[in-house]
């Protein structure tokens, strides 16, 4: 359960996007008494109106009361917005919320890929601050969340930081504020690279994929190649240690598709342009090759092209 220890008032936030990972947070955010509005699709919303938002974890199941909405001027009034939109909305996101944000309103980027925080900075005009979001969560259905594991943040430092981590802390969500949230989005995308492409092209599950022969080889050479192209970037990362964690994913989540595998599976565009294809394009911008994860994502756009993504 939440911590109960009553702390007034709360921020007041708002999650724009609250598919999978907005609803997780946004839904125990609500559990908690913290105010929050989720604004999202429009059936997505109107299955929160009628009937709460459903959310399953491995301890509960329960149907929460949550206000939603799909207007993005819902976030009038918000002391934080936690943006989680898929990377290919990241400009369109800022656009729409531009207009409705207060001067001191928090912009939170929890968003896969690297540069999302700058990328809706330059359009908002303001700083964000990016998060590194460790949390496995699907979509089931309209109104419908499933957490299959994690939900810890990583947060760079910002004014509000400390009343931001207390709520979040206060709802349940394990949440730090770190120096070292650039390294980490690497690392996490370094990850993302070795296995999102990869699941999506067989529509298998992670565990299944480190078993095939020539797997665990191929996945290596990704994480070099990713390696290379931090490390043009300013960013030093350990191949040996990235190799260690791309093993320990195939045993704690040998279950789990990828993200880039469920938005083929139901024909919506993915975000491989910024996975592999970020890898792909700041190796050019380098004068650097990288060839396993151009190959991967180049088999993610033809499966787009052929299901019609």
């Amino acid at each position: 359960m939440p911590d109960p220890t009553p702390v007034a008032p709360w921020p007041r936030f708002a999650v724009f996007g609250a598919g999978a990972v907005g609803g997780y947070y946004g839904a125990l955010l609500a559990r908690a008494g913290v105010p929050v509005v989720l604004i999202g699709r429009p059936a997505h919303v109107q299955a929160m109106r009628e009937r709460g938002l459903r959310l399953q974890t491995a301890t509960f199941d329960e149907t929460i009361a949550v206000q939603a909405d799909t207007d993005p001027a819902a976030v009038t009034g918000a002391d934080v917005v936690l943006v989680c939109v898929k990377s290919g909305d990241t400009e369109a996101a800022a656009a729409a919320l531009r207009p409705h944000l207060g001067p001191d309103t928090a912009v939170l980027s929890l968003q896969n890929g690297v540069d999302n925080a700058e990328r809706l900075g330059r359009v908002l005009g303001r700083p964000v601050v990016p998060v590194v979001v460790y949390v496995a969560a699907g979509l089931e259905g309209p109104g419908h969340v499933r957490h299959h594991g994690r939900g810890e943040l990583v947060l760079a430092p910002f004014a509000q930081a400390d009343r931001v981590q207390a709520a979040l802390a206060h709802a349940g969500v394990p949440t730090t504020v770190s120096d070292a949230v650039p390294h980490a989005l690497w690392t996490k995308l370094v990850v993302n690279c070795a296995y999102n492409a990869l699941s999506a092209i067989t529509a298998r599950p992670y565990g299944w994929l480190w078993a095939q022969a020539g797997v665990p080889e191929m996945l290596r050479h990704v994480v070099r190649e990713c390696v290379a192209v931090a490390a043009a970037d300013g960013i030093a990362l350990g191949a040996d240690a990235l190799d260690a964690d791309v093993a320990r994913i195939a045993t704690g989540m040998a279950t789990q598709i990828s993200s880039t595998a469920r938005d083929l599976l139901r024909g919506h565009p993915t975000e491989i342009d910024h996975l592999n294809g970020y890898v792909v394009s700041r190796a050019r911008a380098h004068g650097l090759s990288a060839p396993v994860n151009h190959a991967l994502l180049t088999l993610v756009h033809l499966l787009e092209q052929g299901r019609g993504a």
